[in-house]
């Protein structure tokens, strides 16, 4: 044996076992990473809109590019459901929002708020509703969950196609500046004091370019009459300005649902005519969904379908009538205008208000109800 050699198995006896599982180790990275670069050569990294556009084998037929083109249409429904928080179950083309059983709970360290108790709801595409009902009847916590401002609790809650329980906060983002514009009752939160009108509706839209951003906001602000305004800022315009100029930042984006809190809370009524007014004609001109919550009774009573909520449930409906409803309304203010509807949700419940029971002097939870024909009648216990 050479000295070379004795040397070299005299320095391997030396080697201690930790050294020798660092070697093996190493070389099992270099053999793993070599391995990882063979596959992706072979198996390359693929998108969604490149699936299936391999052909399916060397000289694919019309029947392989057929099924080719069904595999990769599925795919990419499914990639934009999955992305977009899109509905997994059948829905009407025609509705904009459905809520079934829908529930909101407020937790605090020492307490629970039922804001919504089993609120249902369903408002076609187009439409322009108004919601009205008293303090704490949960009318602004549903327009917050529609805005997608807040998370529901239970129930179902579907707007656009969309459902809200499913979205993921990356989606809820897209969600908001995509398919719901929202008009705040204090107009110091619809608009910043140090931008001009135009300024203020181009904000939305900054990642568009200049040119079709002004574009754009001259355009809404002439749709919503105000653009010999805008170069105003806030403390140059009149309250119903202000809400004018409101609700084209709502716009800017073209959103398919046009939510307003109190739009008319803080004007005189010829300022709340003339803000119905703009609504009225985004309805009729644009096709965008309105929903409105509001206390005030007169303009409720200009709005085709009024919603009326009690303790977080939807408790009454009120569709115009048909004579009314061909008319300028302006004019019109008579209690007559609507006819009144209780709502019966999915499990046979309605409620019935308290004055009615207090008319038949109902003191006590339970009542008798008894049918007559086509009628229910309900009596005292």
């Amino acid at each position: 044996m050479s000295k070379r050699n004795r040397n070299q198995i005299v320095q391997k006896a030396k080697r201690t076992p930790d050294q020798i599982v660092q070697k093996k180790d190493k070389v099992s990275e270099v053999v793993a990473k070599k391995l990882q670069e063979e596959l992706k050569e072979k198996v390359p990294e693929t998108k969604p809109e490149a699936v299936a556009e391999q052909p399916a084998g060397d000289e694919p037929g019309p029947m392989a590019e057929e099924i080719s083109k069904a595999l990769k249409d599925s795919f990419m429904e499914a990639y934009k459901k999955q992305t977009e928080g899109e509905l997994e179950d059948e829905l009407d083309d025609n509705v904009m929002i459905l809520c079934e059983n829908l529930v909101k709970i407020y937790k605090t360290k020492d307490t629970e708020v039922l804001a919504l108790q089993g609120l249902e709801l369903r408002v076609e595409k187009g439409e322009f509703i108004a919601i009205i009902g008293s303090s704490g009847s949960g009318k602004s916590t549903f327009l917050n969950l529609l805005g997608g401002l807040d998370r529901p609790s239970a129930g179902k809650l579907y707007v656009d196609g969309k459902n809200l329980f499913k979205m993921t906060e990356s989606q809820m983002v897209a969600y908001k500046q995509k398919t719901v514009g929202f008009v705040w009752q204090n107009n110091a939160r619809n608009l910043l004091p140090y931008l001009t009108a135009v300024q203020n509706v181009e904000l939305p839209m900054l990642f568009c370019e200049p040119k079709e951003r002004h574009e754009r906001a001259i355009e809404l602000l002439t749709l919503v009459g105000m653009v010999h305004k805008k170069d105003s800022r806030l403390n140059q315009l009149s309250g119903g300005e202000q809400q004018r100029s409101a609700i084209a930042i709502a716009l800017a984006n073209r959103p398919k649902l046009l939510l307003a809190d109190e739009p008319t809370g803080s004007v005189d009524q010829k300022t709340s005519d003339a803000v119905l007014d703009v609504f009225r004609k985004l309805n009729t001109e644009l096709g965008i969904t309105i929903v409105i919550v509001t206390h005030d009774i007169n303009l409720a009573k200009k709005v085709n379908r009024v919603v009326m909520m009690r303790d977080g449930k939807t408790s009454i409906e009120r569709i115009m009538k048909e004579e009314y409803a061909k008319e300028n309304l302006h004019g019109f203010i008579e209690e007559d205008t609507h006819e009144e509807y209780a709502i019966l949700d999915h499990a046979g419940r309605v409620q019935i208000p308290r004055e009615m029971l207090d008319e038949i002097g109902v003191d006590s939870k339970k009542i008798r109800m008894t049918v007559d024909g086509d009628k229910i009648v309900i009596t005292k216990a």
